[in-house]
């Protein structure tokens, strides 16, 4: 019987979670990202379940760390303009 890696549950479950909380998604998908990683490898090793819930996390970080940082620049880019239209 093979078991699920436990590291892509909790990858794919910070990766969610990181599209869901925006305050701290992009630490969130981060860490999604690296766990993603380490539980690919890990998966591999030892010949667990759990590939594709490893895969998905890395995806779903991805994109939520694309978004997070566009939305960082947005946030950074009206404040600049705001900024020259108060004086």
């Amino acid at each position: 019987m093979e078991i699920t890696n436990a590291k892509a549950k909790l990858a794919l479950t910070l990766a969610i979670l990181s599209l869901i909380i925006p305050a701290i998604g992009l630490i969130l998908a981060v860490i999604g990202l690296y766990m993603s990683k380490e539980s690919l490898i890990e998966i591999e090793r030892i010949n667990q379940k759990g590939k594709g819930l490893a895969r998905s996390a890395k995806i779903i970080s991805i994109i939520s760390i694309c978004i997070d940082v566009l939305v960082l620049l947005l946030v950074v880019i009206l404040a600049i303009i705001g900024h020259f239209f108060t004086k």
